[in-house]
This record gives C-alpha cells, structure tokens and sequence, in this order.
C-alpha cells in the first residue's frame, strides 16, 4: 500500500510542477493544479480503504477539477460589459479569487431606506446584467442582501433576503432562470463600514452579487 501512494504522490508532484512549467492560462493551471492534489488525495483515499490507489487517484483528478469555477472570455466580457454600464454609479465590478464576478451595490443605487422595490436607477444595470446571464447559460448567479445595524434582526433580516429576492425577481422577468439564481439575506451582521455613522450605514446597505462559471 505505502509504495502505491508514494507512487501516486509522485506523479501528482510532477504533473503540478509540470504545470507550472507549461503555457497555460491561470484558469487551465488552477484547473489542472486541483486535478494533480485530488489525484494525490484519491490514492491515499483508495488505499486507505482497501481500494487501487490509481482508481482513487482517477477519481479524486475529476474531484479537484471541478473544485473551481472559471475565468473564461465570457466572464470577461461581462466583467467589460458591467464595468461599463455601472462608470459613476458607485456600483463595484470585481474579480474574485475564486473566479466569481462580483457586483457590490450600494444602497443610493439599489434601494431606498426600510423598502425592497428596485429603484428606478438600479433597473437598467439589471437590464444590462441580465443580458450577460442570458448570453451564458452556465453560470450560478448568487444575491446576498444587507442592512446597516438601524432597527432589530426580526426587521432588518427578513428585509435583506427580501432585497435579495426582489433583485432575482427583476432578474427572472428579463429572461433569467430563476433556478440559476441563489439568494441569502445576512442581515446586518457582515458590515463593510462603521455604523455609527450616516455614511457608514449607507455603505453597509447594499445588495452582492456573485456569478460563476462551472467548467463544462
């Protein structure tokens, strides 16, 4: 068993640093760097119990592979796309370490004070989101909701999911599969910014928006 793993092991540290060695993109070498640890990790898995290590290192390959979504030209276009549609709105368009594009939406633009309706100026950056979602089927939408720390949880968390939701609604009526779009409402507990003070609070009022793209 122990000469199984160590020969597993050896041909998972040689084909990461064999990526590493390769013209890969980012996206293909984070992909194939999880293929080579969850190969290492299926043959000491495989042999632990009983199994081959190389059918538990084939197996934990496509584990680690999976384990990431990706940057693809897609994502970056909409990263472009959304960049340019949200120029002066206050609105933050972001790269994720895991490859998720992020919307950070503040309140100014998104909600008004103690109410879940999208405002009038959010509405056409959700046209615009919209499109990109439908231009690529293959992605998880998710929208977390926030309030600033003003009134008691049993106000401020069903109003955050109720934020959240009304984004995935507006979302579905422009032609987006609602079973894409997941939505958490956090309350006032993850704050960016101080509460004690106006602005503070007005920064902490805001809607995310995380999209990923699952490897085919």
């Amino acid at each position: 068993m122990r000469k199984n793993i160590v020969v597993a092991a050896t041909a998972a540290v040689l084909f990461i640093s064999g990526c590493a060695n390769m013209n890969m993109s980012d996206t293909q070498r984070r992909t194939a760097t999880g293929a080579g640890v969850g190969a290492l990790a299926g043959a000491v898995l495989g042999s632990a119990t009983g199994g081959k290590a190389g059918t538990g290192a084939l197996v934990g390959a496509g584990v680690g592979a999976l384990g990431t979504y990706i940057w693809s030209q897609n994502m970056e276009k909409q990263k472009r796309e959304m960049e340019a549609a949200t120029q002066g709105t206050g609105i933050g368009v972001t790269q994720t370490a895991d490859n998720q594009l992020k919307l950070d939406i503040p309140s100014d633009i998104s909600f008004d004070t103690g109410r879940s309706d999208i405002k009038g100026n959010f509405a056409p950056v959700l046209d615009r989101f919209a499109e990109g979602l439908r231009a690529n089927v293959n992605t998880d939408v998710r929208i977390v909701g926030h309030t600033d720390s003003t009134g008691s949880d049993s106000i401020n968390n069903p109003l955050s999911l109720a934020r959240a939701n009304s984004t995935r609604n507006y979302l579905t009526s422009r032609g987006v599969g609602g079973t894409r779009i997941q939505t958490e409402g956090r309350g006032s507990y993850e704050p960016i910014a101080s509460n004690s003070t106006a602005d503070g609070r007005a920064r902490n009022r805001r809607v995310e928006i995380f999209v990923g793209e699952r490897p085919r």
